[in-house]
């Protein structure tokens, strides 16, 4: 088999690549191992209801610029609901609080959040945080690099954030946005995520009407096979083949080949690390040895459906508890119209450490469920009727101390060969937009080696108004 470029892996890097590919009018073949496309973002229908599932993220935000993107050129754009307001419903012990993000200049964006924060921390724990406001402020990409040798909870403490602070708001940040706890966080990794929570306003976000692989799986492979290439499922790839340093194809478990001039692995890094390490070949030996390092955070998603309506929140947040399970909760009979008025069904995100991979099915449904009922009241009215726990190894890599310096760019030292993923260096944290803009990247460089000069990639969002003058000064 014959193509102009050939792409491993058919989640959202590698679609997203191979669609860039294709309107350039390339033939393009896609291999994938699973049955299914779609990667960490899969969806499938549930064996007993027949309701699509996602495995993966279910949540996107207006700063999602380069899926956005996608889902404009393929046509499904439309099928995001946004919300505006509230941002996200925040739960703990004393009850909702309502996250706001109005569209006021950063840093005076966070003014109006000001008297229902310090309803839940005292004014001392709210001016802790002047020294780590400061220093996001200034911070550019570079110098978020230096601060990759420091673990999250020393780097707050060191920056003088009362332990309270640290408790309430830090832990359940962190393990809310990027999977690990605070002390097995690199703090540059944090400190990006910061720096645009302060720099940045007027941001909502958005849930899938449909499942979300929906959004951009049959759209990517049709524009490949309308282009001439195909998209192949099954097919587990033994070995990568150079020629003289050159990228020239794969082979296949099953005895198949796949020549192609250009070569793109959009895969997860211990996938990418077993690939490039059983080719035998000296090139790809630093390549698999970086990616040896990143560790998957796994997550469990917990869908309950139950026989009635139970709140009529769409998102919410649990406040972090050394007892809690889950982090994050989104219904989805308030989100997709083909389910509305067929009583409710409840998806619940555990991650990192409080994905308890030691416990059964039952006990996580049966925690899930508690949880639920603690903060809608009505769901202690309502009947389960099916439940389903799905678990999934890694939802994204953990950002470690030390891992922000390994993240790779799409470039290899084989000729003709790139790489694409959430966990490549894009500027981002390990996320959905993260993976998006790596294949978009991948795809420039191989354009480019191929003679053809594209933008396909859209910058990742920096801070504005005083918080980037601030940087300036």
């Amino acid at each position: 088999m014959n193509a102009d470029a050939l792409v491993v892996g058919a989640g959202v890097a590698g679609l997203r690549c191979a669609l860039a590919l294709a309107d350039a009018g390339m033939k393009v073949v896609v291999l994938e191992a699973a049955p299914h496309a779609g990667g960490r973002a899969a969806s499938w229908p549930d064996e007993t209801t027949g309701v699509q599932v996602d495995t993966g993220p279910q949540v996107l935000s207006s700063e999602h610029r380069n899926f956005i993107a996608m889902l404009k050129r393929l046509g499904t754009a439309e099928q995001v609901l946004w919300q505006r307001r509230p941002l996200l419903t925040l739960a703990d012990a004393r009850g909702p609080l309502r996250v706001t993000s109005p569209r006021l200049p950063p840093p005076l964006h966070g003014l109006p959040m000001l008297p229902r924060a310090l309803s839940h921390l005292s004014l001392r724990d709210g001016l802790s945080h002047r020294a780590i406001a400061w220093r996001a402020a200034r911070l550019d990409e570079r110098g978020l690099r230096d601060l990759d040798v420091d673990d999250a909870l020393a780097y707050l403490r060191e920056m003088g954030v009362t332990p309270a602070a640290i408790e309430w708001f830090w832990r359940t940040a962190v393990l809310a946005l990027l999977n690990v706890p605070l002390e097995q966080c690199s703090a540059a990794s944090m400190m990006r995520v910061f720096r645009l929570l302060l720099g940045r306003s007027g941001w909502h976000l958005g849930f899938p009407r449909l499942a979300l692989s929906q959004l951009f799986v049959p759209g990517c492979c049709r524009a490949v096979m309308r282009s001439g290439g195909q998209v192949l499922f099954g097919a587990r790839v033994r070995r990568l083949r150079l020629v003289g340093g050159r990228f020239a194809g794969v082979d296949l478990d099953d005895g198949h080949s796949v020549t192609a001039a250009h070569g793109v692995l959009a895969l997860p890094p211990q996938a990418l690390a077993a690939v490039a390490g059983a080719s035998d070949e000296p090139l790809l030996e630093p390549l698999a040895r970086v990616a040896s390092y990143f560790r998957p955070s796994p997550c469990i998603s917990t869908y309950l459906w139950f026989d009635r309506p139970v709140t009529d929140e769409r998102l919410w947040a649990r406040v972090w508890t050394r007892q809690g399970l889950n982090i994050a909760f989104h219904d989805l009979s308030n989100i997709r119209p083909s389910l509305a008025g067929r009583g409710a069904l409840v998806g619940a995100s555990a991650v990192g450490p409080m994905a308890r991979e030691d416990w059964d099915d039952a006990r996580i449904v049966e925690h899930t469920t508690q949880e639920v009922r603690e903060f809608a009241p009505a769901a202690c009215e309502a009947r389960v009727m099916h439940a389903r726990v799905q678990r999934l190894p890694m939802a994204i890599p953990q950002p470690r101390p030390g891992i922000e310096a390994l993240r790779p760019g799409a470039a290899t030292q084989a000729q003709g060969l790139w790489i694409a993923g959430d966990w490549t260096d894009t500027a981002l944290p390990f996320s959905l937009e993260s993976a998006t803009r790596s294949g978009a990247l991948a795809a420039e460089a191989l354009l480019a080696a191929a003679g053809r000069q594209v933008s396909l990639s859209l910058e990742a969002p920096d801070t504005r108004g005083l918080v980037r003058w601030f940087r300036a000064a």
